[in-house]
C-alpha cells in the first residue's frame, strides 16, 4: 500500500465510476482504498470531485459506447476533476478514450492496481479556472505491457458481500473475444495472499464472498498451485460464512470441485458456467474448449449432488456461422439443460478477432429475434425455480439497507428475498419461510421462522 505521507493529497475527493463484470467493481475499490491512503476521502453525493477514476469495460460495442457516454457525463459533472479512465476500453482503444475532451490520463487495464502510484505527485501549480490537481497538457495514454504482473483486491463497499480477485487474464484466445488482449494472460494470487484478504474482511464484518477473476478454473498458472486448493482453504477462514464461485469454465470445472461444494458448509449451491452456445459446430467456430456432451455432463453432476443448486449459464446469440439450422439445434439443447438462468449476449463485432473471418454473418435482426427466444426460455425457468420453493424454509444473509418497506437477500441457492425491514437483520444469516411472490413476480417474500 503507498503511504508516501504527500500532505497535498490531504482533503482531496475522489469519485469513482465503473462499468462491467464484478472484477472490475473489485479492482476499482482497491484502487480506491489506495488513494485513501494517501488521504484521499470519497466525495459525497452531488458534491464535485478533485479526482475521478472511471473503470472501463469493453465486452461488446455496446458496451463500448456506454464507457463513451459515462466519460462524458462524469467529466461534465466534474468539470476542474483529474480524470483518469483505465479498464478494457482504455487497454484496446487508449486513442479513442484519450481523444475525448477531459480526460487526462489513459491507463491501460493491466496497470490499473498501479494508479495512485502513477500521480501520486500531481502538478500542484495553480492555474486560472483550474484544479491545481488538473494539468493543462493532453491526455497521455499510459499502456503498459505487464501481464505478469497479478493486482490483488477485494472490494469493500458493501460489508456483507465483498468481491475477492483470485485470477486475471486468460490464455483461451476464444475467436470472438478481446479478454486476453484486454487483459492480458491468465495469472493469479497464491493461496496464502488470498486467504489473508478473506481474513480481512472477516475482519472488517464481511459475511460473504464472491471468487472472481477472468477465467478463475485456471488458477495457478503463476504459483503452481490448484483451484481446489484455493476453495479448501477458503473454506477454513473464520467469520465468513459464505463463499460463492463466479462463472468458471465447464471443462475447468471438475467432479472433486463439484463434490467439494456438495460437502461444504460455506461454499454455496450456486454455479455460474458460460456454454455460449448449444451447437458442437458452432462451439468450434467459437474455438471454446469443450462440446456440449461434456456441458450436459457438469450440469447432471451439479443436480445429482446438488439437486437444488442455482445454475446459471451464459450464451451467445447470433455469432457469425450460426445458420438458422443450428441456432435451432443449439436452442433445443439449452432447452434439455437442467439451468436455472440464462445470461443472453447478443453476438457483437470485435476488432481484431478472429471471429470477423466467418461468414455468413447474422442480420442484427435476427440476432434480436434469437435472443428474445432465450431470454424468454430463462424467464420460464427462473419462474420455475422460485415457484419450487415457495413453502419452504431456507437461510437468507439480508443486505444493509435503508429503513423502509422491505430489506432483501438471498438464499443459499441465491433466490433474491425480501422481507419486512428489520434493522437487526441487517448482514446477519436468518432462518426464514419463503411465502409467495411480491407484485412484481420478481422476489420472493418471506417470514421469520422458528
Amino acid at each position: 500500500m503507498i503511504t508516501d505521507g504527500n500532505s497535498s493529497f490531504e482533503g482531496k475527493t475522489l469519485a469513482c465510476f465503473t462499468l462491467g463484470c464484478k472484477l472490475n467493481f473489485a479492482e476499482t475499490s482497491a484502487i480506491g482504498r489506495e488513494l485513501k491512503a494517501l488521504g484521499v476521502r470519497r466525495a459525497d453525493q452531488g458534491e464535485e470531485a478533485d479526482f475521478c477514476i472511471i473503470n472501463t469495460c469493453s465486452v461488446t460495442e455496446l458496451a463500448d459506447k456506454k464507457c463513451r457516454q459515462l466519460i462524458r457525463k462524469v467529466i461534465k459533472a466534474h468539470p476542474q476533476a483529474f480524470v483518469i479512465v483505465t479498464g478494457c476500453y482504455a487497454q484496446l482503444k487508449p486513442e479513442d478514450v484519450a481523444a475525448i475532451e477531459g480526460v487526462d490520463l489513459v491507463v491501460g487495464a493491466s496497470e490499473k492496481g498501479a494508479i495512485a502510484s502513477l500521480f501520486a505527485k500531481p502538478d500542484t501549480t495553480p492555474k486560472p479556472n483550474r484544479s491545481p490537481f488538473k494539468p493543462n497538457r493532453s491526455p497521455r495514454p499510459v499502456r503498459f505491457d505487464s501481464d505478469s504482473v497479478f493486482y490483488p483486491s477485494c472490494s469493500a463497499d458493501d460489508r456483507t458481500r465483498h468481491f475477492l480477485k483470485v485470477q486475471d487474464g486468460c490464455d483461451y484466445f476464444c475467436s470472438y473475444c478481446t479478454i486476453p488482449f484486454a487483459r492480458g494472460r491468465s495469472r493469479n494470487g497464491a493461496i496464502a495472499d488470498l486467504v489473508r484478504q478473506a481474513q480481512e474482511a472477516a475482519a472488517a464484518g464481511g459475511k460473504e464472498i464472491v471468487l472472481t477473476g477472468v477465467n478463475i478454473g485456471d488458477f495457478g498458472k503463476t504459483t503452481g498451485e490448484r483451484f481446489i486448493d484455493l476453495i479448501d482453504a477458503l473454506d477454513r477462514v473464520e467469520g465468513i460464512e459464505r463463499f460463492r464461485i463466479s462463472s468458471i469454465e465447464p471443462e475447468l470445472l471438475t467432479d472433486d470441485i463439484i463434490a467439494f461444494v456438495a460437502d461444504s458448509k460455506r461454499f454455496m449451491p450456486h454455479f455460474h458456467i458460460p456454454l455460449q452456445s448449444g451447437s458442437d459446430a458452432v462451439l468450434k467456430l467459437m474455438r471454446r474448449h469443450y462440446d456440449t456432451t461434456l456441458f450436459a455432463s457438469r450440469l447432471k453432476r451439479i443436480k445429482d449432488l446438488l439437486p437444488d443448486a442455482f445454475i446459471g449459464v451464459d450464451v451467445i446469440a447470433g455469432m457469425r456461422g450460426e445458420t438458422d439450422e443450428l441456432f435451432e439445434d443449439g436452442f433445443q439443447f439449452i432447452e434439455s439443460l437442467p439451468f436455472t438462468q440464462l445470461h443472453v449476449f447478443s453476438y457483437s463485432e470485435r476488432e481484431g478477432t478472429q471471429a470477423l473471418k466467418i461468414t455468413p454473418t447474422v442480420p442484427p435482426a435476427v440476432i434480436h429475434a434469437r435472443s428474445q427466444r432465450l431470454l424468454a426460455l430463462s424467464a420460464q425457468r427462473l419462474h420455475r425455480f422460485y415457484e419450487a420453493h415457495i413453502g419452504s424454509t431456507a437461510r437468507v444473509l439480508f443486505e444493509h439497507a435503508r429503513k423502509g418497506a422491505y430489506m432483501y437477500g438471498f438464499t443459499e441457492n441465491y433466490i433474491k428475498t425480501a422481507i419486512t425491514y428489520q434493522k437487526e437483520l441487517s448482514n446477519v444469516i436468518t432462518k426464514v419461510r419463503l411465502l409467495s411472490w411480491d407484485a412484481d413476480e420478481k422476489v420472493l417474500t418471506a417470514e421469520l421462522t422458528d
